[in-house]
């Protein structure tokens, strides 16, 4: 929990599926890690040079380059979530879904199975009698929140799969879920995978 006595959220995006849940205070930096090798560097000028590795060595890799592009443009823009509502966060996940903050502008759509779903958001503390449930959908991120020192609850769901984004707030409110949903599509646009399987 941070200062004001909130749990955040965690937005997880892994083998087309993605969740979002509280989970204890974990911090990430980018700024901590350095600039990476996809993101453009700043030239003297000012202008926005692309690094070297990001620019295509031929013909071929530049068809692939735009077929990744073209790929993460659909993916981005048609997530579907599946919703794992455990607690008070799901209202806040309904609120999003209201017509004031429209969350269908971003071509996310609720889905009840898990077999048509993209992304996974789990709203809510994850017990130890859940986990199991939740872990077979395939993935999920979660985390104690309120109930942290609770016998029954697993402590962040990032001891039990990788988390890509977390949510601060106990229950999150609609903007911090569609500003983690922004940012999941941000994170999305910039993945090379074919790039990266036609360089092997």
């Amino acid at each position: 929990q941070d200062s004001s006595g909130h749990s955040p959220l965690s937005v997880s995006y892994r083998s087309g599926v993605c969740t979002v849940a509280p989970v204890c205070s974990v911090h990430h930096s980018v700024a901590m890690e350095g600039p990476s090798s996809s993101q453009p560097a700043l030239s003297k000028a000012g202008a926005v040079v692309p690094k070297p590795s990001s620019l295509p060595r031929s013909r071929a890799e530049y068809v692939i380059t735009k077929l990744d592009d073209l790929i993460n443009w659909a993916r981005r823009s048609s997530m579907w979530p599946m919703t794992f509502g455990l607690a008070c966060c799901a209202v806040e996940m309904m609120h999003m879904a209201a017509p004031r903050y429209d969350m269908d502008r971003f071509g996310v759509v609720f889905r009840a199975s898990p077999r048509q779903a993209d992304v996974m958001i789990v709203a809510g503390t994850l017990t130890n009698k859940m986990a199991p449930a939740l872990r077979k959908v395939p993935r999920c991120a979660n985390g104690g929140g309120y109930y942290h020192y609770s016998y029954s609850v697993v402590r962040g769901c990032d001891r039990i799969v990788p988390v890509d984004i977390y949510v601060p707030g106990c229950p999150p409110t609609a903007e911090a879920l569609l500003y983690g949903i922004l940012q999941l599509q941000r994170k999305i646009k910039r993945e090379q995978r074919l790039k990266i399987w036609y360089r092997r």
